[in-house]
């Protein structure tokens, strides 16, 4: 009861970034409940959730395209397992284009002829 209203309001506002934290890790991370009931194993999936809102926040940041994490949390699904070279992204123009530039195709990774095998 000795806290000013300004005070108040601080903390509050600092708890409500709390709320808006779990709230994005039950939507895009599809977190619904603790898998561990000991402190140990809550706070390695915080820690966990923390580190991939941050991947995210950060590919956001980096991206030219106009992402809203959600999306962009369902681009990385639907492509997760689409090959992309990473490295020669960024050499030919600087920028990921994976990210910028989401609709278009992948390039074209070239296919050497196999060797045969002489069986002399």
């Amino acid at each position: 009861m000795t806290f000013g209203s300004t005070t108040i309001a601080a903390i509050y506002k600092d708890r409500w970034q709390i709320e808006i934290f779990f709230k994005t890790i039950k939507q895009n991370l599809r977190i619904k409940t603790f898998v561990g009931t000991s402190p140990n194993a809550l706070l390695i999936q915080i820690w966990t959730a923390l580190i991939a809102v941050l991947i995210l926040k950060y590919l956001k940041f980096r991206s030219l395209f106009q992402w809203s994490v959600s999306t962009l949390v369902a681009m990385l699904r639907y492509n997760l397992f689409t090959y992309r070279d990473l490295p020669v992204c960024v050499q030919r123009t600087g920028r990921w284009a994976w990210i910028d530039q989401p609709f278009e195709p992948p390039p074209v990774a070239m296919v050497q002829e196999q060797l045969s095998l002489n069986w002399n």
